[in-house]
């Protein structure tokens, strides 16, 4: 049984692993979740791509990232980020490695809900900018827990999927500003959460909210918030939009806008 060739993907039910969030983790838009990339279930191994696109009032970002879940245990996955400074002038490049590890349950069946343990490896590609707003480094690493849980016919016979994040970091904007600052330099707890409801098996409309640090004296940081629709056209194929509240980014107040990312999964 060992030496035998992994089943292909497919067994999961619609939309069990979520979307791609923009740090190329399984999700939502904003944070990542327990539940692991694709559609593979024990036994069975899958690759998931994902390409998005986010336009707030001065900034924009665009990701592209590549999964592998590997048995419905682990998830490694790959993504690099791109931000332009489109008032200011400039770009920004992070390259992000991330790996997640299913500790124990089932979102769908297991009265706990699923526990996932991951890590994302963040690396920029030209820290001059952060160096000059006070990082403190340009790489570093953040580490979180997280835990994903389905409740059947939860809101009007509906379904819904409620999510919380644990997340040790030392990131300024998600690592695109660098690691650390002159206001603080070490690690903070934030807490992230999502709610999606499933109006149809492949309709899920939800909220997301994402605590941040502040480590920069010149550049306060805000806490990220979003409203978003997702549709499984099926197993394979997702597409994701959303409103984007990212308040104060870099010195400059009241970020908000859109945001849409494809997902196919194999």
């Amino acid at each position: 049984m060992l030496s035998a060739p992994a089943a292909q993907a497919g067994s999961r039910l619609l939309a069990t692993g979520g979307v791609t969030q923009i740090e190329g983790a399984a999700g939502g838009g904003l944070s990542p979740w327990a539940v692991l990339a694709g559609t593979a279930s024990d036994g069975e191994i899958s690759t998931t791509a994902s390409i998005t696109q986010a336009q707030v009032d001065d900034y924009s970002l665009g990701m592209a990232g590549v999964a592998g879940n590997f048995y419905n245990r682990l998830e490694v996955s790959l993504a690099r980020q791109r931000f332009d400074l489109d008032t200011l002038g400039g770009r920004l490049e992070q390259d992000i490695f991330g790996a997640k590890l299913r500790l124990y349950g089932d979102p769908l069946y297991n009265t706990w809900g699923s526990w996932s343990l991951g890590v994302q490896r963040k690396r920029m590609v030209d820290g001059d900018l952060a160096n000059a707003l006070g990082a403190r480094d340009t790489q570093g690493t953040d580490i979180y827990l997280a835990t994903s849980k389905l409740w059947f016919a939860a809101m009007g016979g509906r379904n819904l999927l409620t999510n919380l994040t644990l997340r040790s970091t030392r990131a300024n904007q998600g690592g695109l500003l660098g690691f650390g600052g002159d206001e603080k330099s070490a690690r903070s707890l934030v807490v992230e959460g999502s709610l999606g409801l499933m109006l149809a098996p492949s309709w899920v409309v939800g909220v997301e909210y994402r605590q941040k640090p502040d480590n920069l004296g010149v550049a306060a940081e805000s806490h990220w918030r979003d409203v978003y629709v997702a549709h499984f056209f099926n197993k394979h194929v997702s597409l994701t939009g959303a409103w984007l509240d990212l308040g104060d980014i870099a010195g400059l107040a009241d970020q908000q806008g859109g945001y849409l990312s494809l997902q196919v999964a194999l």
